[in-house]
């Protein structure tokens, strides 16, 4: 999951060994004074999570990666 603009992480929902399903919230990002919601791109465990509250992200910055379930 990669971060489509810069912005600021205000809220983090998924953690890492969650599992999401296609279209779950993982994280909140705020850009421009507008909340823009990252979702997951399709069903899995979440690992690798790199995100904090407060956080300034990069465009194109990884957030976290979605591993298929064995």
């Amino acid at each position: 999951l990669v971060s489509p603009m810069q912005g600021t992480i205000v809220k983090v929902v998924a953690a890492d060994g969650d599992t999401v399903e296609p279209g779950d919230t993982i994280v909140v990002l705020e850009a421009m004074k507008m909340e823009q919601p990252l979702t997951a791109h399709k069903a899995g465990t979440v690992v690798g999570m790199s995100a904090d509250v407060g956080a300034t992200v990069a465009a194109g910055a990884v957030i976290c990666e979605i591993k298929d379930q064995a």
